[in-house]
Protein backbone atom coordinates (compact mmCIF):
# COMPACT_ATOMS: atom_id res chain seq x y z
CA UNK A 1 0.00 0.00 0.00
CA UNK A 2 2.03 3.13 -1.02
CA UNK A 3 0.96 5.88 1.35
CA UNK A 4 1.21 9.64 0.68
CA UNK A 5 1.48 12.07 3.48
CA UNK A 6 0.78 16.09 2.75
CA UNK A 7 1.60 18.55 6.17
CA UNK A 8 3.97 20.14 7.78
CA UNK A 9 7.77 19.47 7.88
CA UNK A 10 9.08 21.55 10.82
CA UNK A 11 11.63 22.12 13.61
CA UNK A 12 10.47 21.45 16.90
CA UNK A 13 11.85 23.72 20.22
CA UNK A 14 9.83 22.65 23.06
CA UNK A 15 10.39 23.74 26.83
CA UNK A 16 9.30 22.84 30.22
CA UNK A 17 7.58 25.10 32.34
CA UNK A 18 7.25 24.06 36.23
CA UNK A 19 4.28 25.73 36.77
CA UNK A 20 0.27 26.12 35.64
CA UNK A 21 -0.39 28.48 33.10
CA UNK A 22 -3.61 28.74 34.23
CA UNK A 23 -2.10 30.49 37.68
CA UNK A 24 -1.11 33.30 35.54
CA UNK A 25 -4.15 33.82 33.33
CA UNK A 26 -6.62 36.10 34.24
CA UNK A 27 -10.40 35.46 32.81
CA UNK A 28 -11.65 39.11 32.98
CA UNK A 29 -8.26 40.20 31.39
CA UNK A 30 -7.97 37.60 28.31
CA UNK A 31 -7.93 40.98 26.07
CA UNK A 32 -4.79 42.07 27.37
CA UNK A 33 -2.78 39.31 27.72
CA UNK A 34 1.63 40.09 28.55
CA UNK A 35 2.78 37.20 30.11
CA UNK A 36 6.02 36.02 30.16
CA UNK A 37 7.27 32.14 31.57
CA UNK A 38 10.36 31.32 33.08
CA UNK A 39 11.35 27.90 31.43
CA UNK A 40 13.08 25.21 33.05
CA UNK A 41 14.68 23.02 29.87
CA UNK A 42 14.58 23.24 26.12
CA UNK A 43 14.63 20.61 23.33
CA UNK A 44 15.17 21.49 19.91
CA UNK A 45 14.01 18.68 17.72
CA UNK A 46 12.69 17.45 14.63
CA UNK A 47 8.94 18.06 14.05
CA UNK A 48 5.88 18.38 11.66
CA UNK A 49 2.74 16.87 11.36
CA UNK A 50 3.59 15.18 8.09
CA UNK A 51 6.92 14.49 9.41
CA UNK A 52 6.21 12.97 12.48
CA UNK A 53 3.28 10.57 10.70
CA UNK A 54 5.80 9.33 8.02
CA UNK A 55 8.54 9.05 10.97
CA UNK A 56 5.98 6.68 12.39
CA UNK A 57 5.25 4.73 9.57
CA UNK A 58 8.97 4.08 8.54
CA UNK A 59 9.28 2.66 12.50
CA UNK A 60 6.68 0.08 11.63
CA UNK A 61 8.51 -0.80 8.35
CA UNK A 62 6.60 1.00 5.68
CA UNK A 63 7.81 3.49 2.94
CA UNK A 64 5.60 6.26 2.93
CA UNK A 65 6.13 9.09 0.47
CA UNK A 66 6.27 12.47 2.55
CA UNK A 67 5.20 15.28 0.30
CA UNK A 68 5.42 19.06 1.81
CA UNK A 69 8.23 21.82 1.93
CA UNK A 70 11.29 22.95 3.35
CA UNK A 71 14.02 25.55 3.13
CA UNK A 72 17.65 24.88 2.02
CA UNK A 73 18.47 24.02 6.24
CA UNK A 74 16.36 20.56 5.45
CA UNK A 75 19.41 18.77 4.84
CA UNK A 76 20.62 16.84 7.76
CA UNK A 77 16.53 16.54 8.37
CA UNK A 78 16.51 14.92 5.08
CA UNK A 79 18.73 12.13 5.79
CA UNK A 80 17.47 11.13 8.99
CA UNK A 81 14.10 10.72 7.64
CA UNK A 82 15.24 8.50 4.68
CA UNK A 83 17.73 6.59 7.17
CA UNK A 84 14.03 5.60 9.18
CA UNK A 85 12.34 4.60 5.50
CA UNK A 86 10.48 7.89 4.79
CA UNK A 87 10.88 8.43 0.66
CA UNK A 88 11.24 12.61 0.65
CA UNK A 89 11.63 12.10 -2.94
CA UNK A 90 8.09 14.85 -3.28
CA UNK A 91 9.37 17.13 -0.85
CA UNK A 92 10.15 20.71 -2.46
CA UNK A 93 13.25 22.59 -1.67
CA UNK A 94 12.30 26.39 -0.99
CA UNK A 95 15.31 28.86 -2.51
CA UNK A 96 13.98 31.66 -0.15
CA UNK A 97 12.60 30.68 3.29
CA UNK A 98 13.79 28.12 6.03
CA UNK A 99 11.88 25.46 7.39
CA UNK A 100 8.81 25.60 9.45
CA UNK A 101 9.35 26.26 12.98
CA UNK A 102 6.74 24.89 16.01
CA UNK A 103 7.83 26.56 19.41
CA UNK A 104 5.99 24.98 22.53
CA UNK A 105 5.81 25.55 26.14
CA UNK A 106 4.35 22.72 28.36
CA UNK A 107 3.24 23.34 32.18
CA UNK A 108 2.87 20.57 35.24
CA UNK A 109 -0.78 19.86 33.65
CA UNK A 110 0.13 19.43 30.12
CA UNK A 111 -1.37 22.54 28.71
CA UNK A 112 0.88 23.75 25.97
CA UNK A 113 1.36 27.48 24.72
CA UNK A 114 2.22 27.28 21.25
CA UNK A 115 3.56 29.32 17.98
CA UNK A 116 4.05 28.62 14.43
CA UNK A 117 6.51 29.73 11.87
CA UNK A 118 5.16 28.58 8.47
CA UNK A 119 8.05 29.53 6.45
CA UNK A 120 8.75 27.34 3.38
CA UNK A 121 5.70 25.31 4.19
CA UNK A 122 3.42 28.21 2.47
CA UNK A 123 4.86 26.85 -1.29
CA UNK A 124 3.63 23.44 -0.45
CA UNK A 125 0.55 24.93 -2.75
CA UNK A 126 2.01 24.74 -5.63
CA UNK A 127 2.36 20.80 -4.89
CA UNK A 128 0.86 18.85 -7.65
CA UNK A 129 -0.11 14.80 -6.58
CA UNK A 130 -0.86 13.98 -10.28
CA UNK A 131 2.09 13.61 -11.20
CA UNK A 132 3.35 11.63 -8.27
CA UNK A 133 0.18 9.16 -8.69
CA UNK A 134 1.42 9.10 -12.26
CA UNK A 135 5.06 8.24 -11.69
CA UNK A 136 3.47 5.16 -8.86
CA UNK A 137 0.12 5.10 -7.79
CA UNK A 138 -1.23 6.43 -4.66
CA UNK A 139 -3.40 4.33 -2.62
CA UNK A 140 -4.08 6.82 0.12
CA UNK A 141 -3.68 10.22 0.44
CA UNK A 142 -3.00 11.63 4.13
CA UNK A 143 -4.07 15.48 4.20
CA UNK A 144 -2.46 17.03 7.47
CA UNK A 145 -1.90 20.28 8.49
CA UNK A 146 -0.14 22.68 6.56
CA UNK A 147 -0.48 25.89 4.25
CA UNK A 148 -4.42 26.25 4.12
CA UNK A 149 -4.03 26.53 0.94
CA UNK A 150 -2.52 23.34 0.51
CA UNK A 151 -4.76 21.33 2.09
CA UNK A 152 -7.47 22.85 -0.12
CA UNK A 153 -5.58 22.51 -3.03
CA UNK A 154 -4.67 18.12 -2.06
CA UNK A 155 -7.98 17.85 -0.86
CA UNK A 156 -10.24 19.03 -4.21
CA UNK A 157 -7.12 17.05 -6.30
CA UNK A 158 -7.86 13.82 -4.07
CA UNK A 159 -11.65 14.23 -5.06
CA UNK A 160 -11.25 15.03 -8.87
CA UNK A 161 -9.06 12.71 -9.03
CA UNK A 162 -10.91 9.74 -7.09
CA UNK A 163 -8.21 9.34 -5.19
CA UNK A 164 -9.12 8.15 -1.46
CA UNK A 165 -7.58 10.54 1.23
CA UNK A 166 -7.69 11.20 4.93
CA UNK A 167 -8.48 14.23 6.01
CA UNK A 168 -6.55 15.09 9.32
CA UNK A 169 -7.69 19.33 9.61
CA UNK A 170 -6.21 19.23 13.40
CA UNK A 171 -4.64 22.61 13.82
CA UNK A 172 -6.14 24.23 11.07
CA UNK A 173 -9.83 23.77 12.49
CA UNK A 174 -9.32 26.96 14.71
CA UNK A 175 -8.85 29.51 12.14
CA UNK A 176 -10.66 28.26 9.22
CA UNK A 177 -14.51 28.92 8.54
CA UNK A 178 -17.30 26.77 8.10
CA UNK A 179 -17.18 26.30 4.11
CA UNK A 180 -13.50 25.65 4.26
CA UNK A 181 -13.71 22.92 7.21
CA UNK A 182 -17.07 21.19 5.19
CA UNK A 183 -14.62 21.47 1.86
CA UNK A 184 -11.76 20.30 3.76
CA UNK A 185 -13.55 16.97 5.20
CA UNK A 186 -16.03 16.18 2.37
CA UNK A 187 -15.52 12.63 1.16
CA UNK A 188 -12.77 12.03 3.36
CA UNK A 189 -12.34 7.83 3.14
CA UNK A 190 -11.07 8.33 6.69
CA UNK A 191 -11.75 11.72 9.52
CA UNK A 192 -9.05 11.83 12.06
CA UNK A 193 -9.86 14.48 15.08
CA UNK A 194 -9.46 14.66 18.46
CA UNK A 195 -12.84 15.32 20.82
CA UNK A 196 -12.51 18.97 21.20
CA UNK A 197 -11.64 19.37 17.26
CA UNK A 198 -14.65 17.07 16.59
CA UNK A 199 -16.63 19.68 18.13
CA UNK A 200 -15.21 22.41 16.56
CA UNK A 201 -16.39 20.14 13.61
CA UNK A 202 -19.62 20.93 14.56
CA UNK A 203 -19.86 24.06 15.28
CA UNK A 204 -18.43 25.46 11.94
CA UNK A 205 -20.14 23.40 9.69
CA UNK A 206 -23.53 23.02 11.32
CA UNK A 207 -23.42 19.39 10.84
CA UNK A 208 -24.54 16.95 13.34
CA UNK A 209 -22.62 13.96 14.38
CA UNK A 210 -24.80 11.72 11.91
CA UNK A 211 -24.45 14.15 9.21
CA UNK A 212 -20.37 14.21 9.49
CA UNK A 213 -21.02 10.85 9.08
CA UNK A 214 -22.86 10.79 5.88
CA UNK A 215 -20.04 12.74 4.70
CA UNK A 216 -17.10 10.76 5.40
CA UNK A 217 -16.05 7.01 5.30
CA UNK A 218 -14.71 6.34 9.04
CA UNK A 219 -14.74 9.16 11.89
CA UNK A 220 -11.88 8.22 14.34
CA UNK A 221 -11.75 10.43 16.98
CA UNK A 222 -9.00 10.67 20.41
CA UNK A 223 -9.83 11.03 23.91
CA UNK A 224 -6.41 11.86 25.37
CA UNK A 225 -6.18 8.84 28.06
CA UNK A 226 -9.80 7.79 27.79
CA UNK A 227 -8.86 6.05 24.63
CA UNK A 228 -10.43 6.22 20.73
CA UNK A 229 -13.66 6.02 19.30
CA UNK A 230 -14.07 4.92 15.38
CA UNK A 231 -17.59 5.91 14.26
CA UNK A 232 -18.95 4.25 10.63
CA UNK A 233 -22.21 4.37 8.90
CA UNK A 234 -24.92 2.57 10.91
CA UNK A 235 -22.24 -0.07 12.91
CA UNK A 236 -21.70 0.07 16.65
CA UNK A 237 -18.64 2.65 17.23
CA UNK A 238 -15.29 1.06 18.33
CA UNK A 239 -13.88 1.86 21.61
CA UNK A 240 -10.43 1.09 22.17
CA UNK A 241 -8.60 1.92 25.17
CA UNK A 242 -5.10 3.39 25.26
CA UNK A 243 -1.69 1.26 25.84
CA UNK A 244 -0.96 2.61 29.72
CA UNK A 245 2.24 4.64 29.67
CA UNK A 246 4.91 4.17 32.24
CA UNK A 247 4.92 7.52 32.74
CA UNK A 248 4.92 10.92 30.41
CA UNK A 249 7.25 13.13 29.10
CA UNK A 250 5.68 14.97 26.75
CA UNK A 251 2.87 14.85 25.14
CA UNK A 252 3.79 16.79 21.56
CA UNK A 253 3.57 14.61 18.42
CA UNK A 254 1.35 11.97 20.51
CA UNK A 255 -1.73 12.26 18.00
CA UNK A 256 0.71 12.27 15.03
CA UNK A 257 2.13 9.19 16.16
CA UNK A 258 -1.49 7.14 16.52
CA UNK A 259 -2.49 8.17 13.04
CA UNK A 260 0.99 6.54 11.71
CA UNK A 261 -0.15 3.55 13.83
CA UNK A 262 -3.65 3.61 12.14
CA UNK A 263 -2.84 3.93 8.65
CA UNK A 264 0.22 1.57 9.20
CA UNK A 265 -2.98 -1.19 10.21
CA UNK A 266 -4.80 -0.18 7.39
CA UNK A 267 -1.77 -0.99 5.31
CA UNK A 268 -1.63 -4.42 7.25
CA UNK A 269 -5.12 -5.18 6.15
CA UNK A 270 -6.23 -5.36 9.38
CA UNK A 271 -9.45 -4.05 10.99
CA UNK A 272 -9.82 -0.86 12.29
CA UNK A 273 -10.05 -2.10 15.87
CA UNK A 274 -6.61 -3.58 15.43
CA UNK A 275 -5.54 -0.30 13.91
CA UNK A 276 -6.34 1.81 16.66
CA UNK A 277 -4.78 -0.41 19.04
CA UNK A 278 -1.42 -0.44 16.32
CA UNK A 279 -1.83 3.34 17.09
CA UNK A 280 -2.22 3.91 20.70
CA UNK A 281 0.97 1.73 21.06
CA UNK A 282 2.54 4.07 19.20
CA UNK A 283 1.14 6.80 20.62
CA UNK A 284 2.63 6.15 23.99
CA UNK A 285 5.61 5.27 22.52
CA UNK A 286 5.45 8.88 22.33
CA UNK A 287 4.28 10.52 25.20
CA UNK A 288 6.95 8.59 27.02
CA UNK A 289 9.73 10.36 25.30
CA UNK A 290 10.46 14.43 25.10
CA UNK A 291 10.08 14.90 21.23
CA UNK A 292 8.08 13.52 18.34
CA UNK A 293 10.55 11.50 16.57
CA UNK A 294 13.05 10.33 19.24
CA UNK A 295 11.06 6.87 20.38
CA UNK A 296 12.40 3.71 19.71
CA UNK A 297 10.45 0.76 18.99
CA UNK A 298 11.78 -2.67 19.97
CA UNK A 299 10.16 -5.77 18.99
CA UNK A 300 9.82 -7.63 21.97
CA UNK A 301 8.67 -4.55 24.46
CA UNK A 302 5.99 -3.70 21.85
CA UNK A 303 4.45 -6.75 21.40
CA UNK A 304 4.57 -7.56 25.33
CA UNK A 305 2.60 -4.28 25.95
CA UNK A 306 0.14 -4.72 23.47
CA UNK A 307 -0.58 -8.09 24.96
CA UNK A 308 -0.71 -7.01 28.07
CA UNK A 309 -3.04 -4.00 26.74
CA UNK A 310 -5.14 -5.83 24.04
CA UNK A 311 -4.35 -10.01 24.47
CA UNK A 312 -2.68 -12.28 23.00
CA UNK A 313 -4.15 -12.40 19.58
CA UNK A 314 -3.47 -8.87 18.98
CA UNK A 315 0.14 -8.76 19.31
CA UNK A 316 0.16 -12.46 17.39
CA UNK A 317 -1.32 -10.17 14.55
CA UNK A 318 1.38 -7.66 14.94
CA UNK A 319 4.23 -9.20 15.34
CA UNK A 320 3.98 -10.86 11.72
CA UNK A 321 4.30 -7.16 10.75
CA UNK A 322 6.67 -6.52 12.95
CA UNK A 323 9.54 -8.56 11.98
CA UNK A 324 11.94 -5.99 11.04
CA UNK A 325 11.81 -4.16 13.82
CA UNK A 326 15.19 -4.57 16.76
CA UNK A 327 14.73 -6.65 19.76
Amino acid sequence: MRIAVTGSIATDHLMAFSGRFADSLLSDRLDRVALSFLVEDLQIRRGGVAANISFGLGSLGLRPLLVGAVGEDFVDYRSWLERHGVDCSAVHTSELAHTARFICTTDVDQAQIASFYAGAMSEARGIELGPLHAESPLDLVMISPNDPQAMVRHTRECRQRGLPFAADPSQQLAWSDGPMVRDLIEGATYLFTNDYEAELIHSKTGWDADEVLRRVGVRITTHGKDGVVIDAGDAEPIQVQVVPARHIADPTGVGDAFRAGFLAGLAWEMGWERCAQVGCLLATHVIETVGTQEYVLRRREALARLADAYGDEAAAEVGVHLHHVRD
